[in-house]
């Protein structure tokens, strides 16, 4: 969802993904990572509120240009991991997306639950509705099953293993898989074609 034109109700919301929803994503990597037996993010000093230790330069200028950005990737160990690195990776991979989708329902629920004259405020519901879409943009473009996404590693956990392998051959070509979307998406606007329903379903719960 691009924000080439931003109004104040854009510009609060992403100054709250700045300083919420990215680095809370990266600490839900690293909080799952730890539960699960990994001492090194708490070693990275990634397992903390602060968005300083979260936040990537370059991934929040995509995030205002794009519609769409990532943070500092959390160190994580594999072979720490309680289920083993595929699984256990996987799980890792998932929490990120999961907290930004706990994120954007937070955001429904306070519309459900917000006073009238609060909706009718322009800037109070423009940033109530940046704020979801954003997180449920945040969610859905970390899950697409490409490296170095989160999707690459939990479509990894949930293939059997020997197709699971195979699949992880991607990684070896490093973000070009990405690239490659990326590319093919600004031409035939592909990410848009996954949003649109799944933004659709938003503005169902919201009943807007």
């Amino acid at each position: 969802m691009p924000f080439l034109r931003l109004d104040a109700g854009d510009l609060l919301a992403l100054g709250a993904i700045f300083l919420f929803a990215l680095p809370l994503h990266e600490l839900a990597h690293a909080w799952v990572a730890e539960r699960l037996g990994d001492p090194t993010p708490r070693r990275a000093g990634r397992v903390t509120f602060n968005p300083v230790a979260h936040l990537d330069p370059i991934g929040a200028l995509m995030l205002v240009l794009a519609g769409f950005g990532w943070a500092r990737p959390v160190p994580v160990n594999p072979l720490y991991l309680r289920y083993g690195p595929r699984v256990g990776m996987a799980l890792v991979g998932g929490a990120g997306p999961a907290a930004n989708l706990l994120l954007a329902g937070l955001g429904i629920l306070v519309y459900w639950a917000a006073p009238q004259p609060l909706l009718t405020s322009p800037l109070a519901l423009d940033f109530l509705l940046a704020w979801i879409l954003i997180n449920v943009g945040l969610a859905v473009f970390n899950m697409l099953p490409l490296p170095p996404l989160d999707g690459f590693r939990v479509l990894q956990g949930l293939l059997p293993p020997d197709m699971a392998y195979a699949y992880a051959r991607l990684e070896a070509y490093g973000p070009l898989p990405l690239l490659l979307f990326l590319i093919l998406n600004s031409q035939l606007g592909l990410l848009s074609s996954i949003l649109q329903p799944v933004y659709g379903l938003v503005f169902l719960l919201m009943r807007l």
